[in-house]
């Protein structure tokens, strides 16, 4: 059996999602959203920022039919309504059937009964990313009681676990936060990445956890899934800091923030990501 080799996965790894981002800006991907009320502005503007082009077809007689055309979907629990659930599910299976991926945030899972019901239901059409906070993606695996609201009472270490727990129903599972814990299959092994960087001030600034899933599945229309996951993170991560140096309260930071990612280039990644990889087991 071959040894693992950290140090040079790590090395591989970094290059990849160097050109993933590469990819991301030259393709510019279509990301269906079908999120909540309170992301929908702030998210299109991360993605536009960023590369991508967003869309906000979230209604049942488009849904399924956008799906099939967008380069990659994203489906966030934050404000569901029975006409969005829907919804969710006709796109869910429209961009499986498309072979389209698909990336599912299970806002309030764990804490709230009839949303987290709907995003167990959701698993059935095989996301091809799951992202949550430490609390969501311990409630979605039945291994914790969800957080307050969006908020998370968890480390993202403590969510190790029930992310192992997830990845039979999906490649990849991320537990965002302080530093963010990422669990999936990478040259047949199974690894934990975990990213360093950003800004307390992240948590400040609302729909900034939604932003990410949404270039999480915008980067999984370029990448493989773990590789879209570090990149999608240490964007944010490297946007983060780097937005912190030049503001310090929440509402510059936000629009700095967004600029930061703008400016994201390849000097960016190689000067200032920071991932360590651990593995698991093999696959």
């Amino acid at each position: 059996m071959q040894t693992f080799d950290a140090r040079q996965t790590t090395g591989v790894l970094r290059e990849q999602v160097i050109e993933a981002h590469r990819a991301l800006q030259g393709r510019t991907p279509l990301v269906q959203c079908i999120t909540n009320v309170v992301s929908a502005n702030y998210m299109a503007n991360v993605l536009l920022a960023a590369g991508a082009s967003p869309a906000m077809v979230d209604n049942t007689q488009e849904a399924a039919l956008f799906a099939g055309i967008a380069d990659a979907l994203l489906i966030n629990l934050g404000t569901p309504t029975d006409a969005q659930v829907a919804s969710m599910r006709l796109a869910a299976e429209a961009a499986r059937q498309a072979g389209k991926p698909w990336v599912l945030d299970p806002i309030g899972a764990g804490g709230l009964p009839w949303r987290g019901g709907v995003a167990l239901d959701l698993l059935r059409f095989q996301p091809s990313a799951i992202r949550g906070n430490p609390s969501e993606i311990k409630g979605l695996s039945g291994l914790g009681e969800g957080g307050r609201g969006v908020d998370s009472s968890d480390e993202p270490a403590s969510a190790v676990p029930a992310a192992l727990q997830l990845l039979q129903h999906s490649p990849v599972v991320c537990a965002s936060g302080a530093v963010d814990h990422l669990v999936g299959r990478y040259q047949r092994q199974q690894v934990l990445v975990r990213i360093f960087g950003g800004s307390p001030l992240q948590p400040r600034v609302t729909a900034t956890g939604c932003a990410l899933g949404a270039l999480l599945a915008a980067y999984q229309s370029v990448a493989e899934p773990l590789v879209a996951a570090v990149a999608a993170h240490a964007s944010f991560a490297i946007a983060g800091a780097l937005a912190a140096q030049r503001h310090t309260a929440p509402g510059s930071f936000a629009i700095g923030f967004i600029d930061e990612l703008y400016r994201l280039e390849e000097a960016s990644f190689r000067e200032r990501m920071q991932l360590e990889v651990t593995a698991l087991e093999t696959v």
